[in-house]
């Protein structure tokens, strides 16, 4: 029997420890790290070889939302 794999995606942060170039309203999971995507995108492409789309979730806080919205939005152009 084969099971299906949900991945659960914590994304936030106070933007302190990766300071100045992470701050509070622009956390480092937002950042290009080390490459041209952000880390949540990366996170996000990687996650998408071993789960289906549908079965990948993002939790984070009302502050950093739109934004995590937007970059994953993003990965489908």
């Amino acid at each position: 029997m084969t099971g299906r794999l949900y991945a659960i995606v914590p994304a936030g942060g106070s933007g302190t420890r990766l300071w100045p170039l992470s701050r509070s309203a622009r956390p480092k999971l937002l950042l290009p790290l080390p490459g041209p995507r952000s880390m949540i995108q990366d996170t996000i492409a990687r996650l998408a070889t071993l789960a289906d789309e549908r079965d990948i979730f993002v939790i984070t806080g009302a502050a950093h939302s739109s934004a995590v919205q937007q970059q994953l939005l993003q990965l489908d152009s």
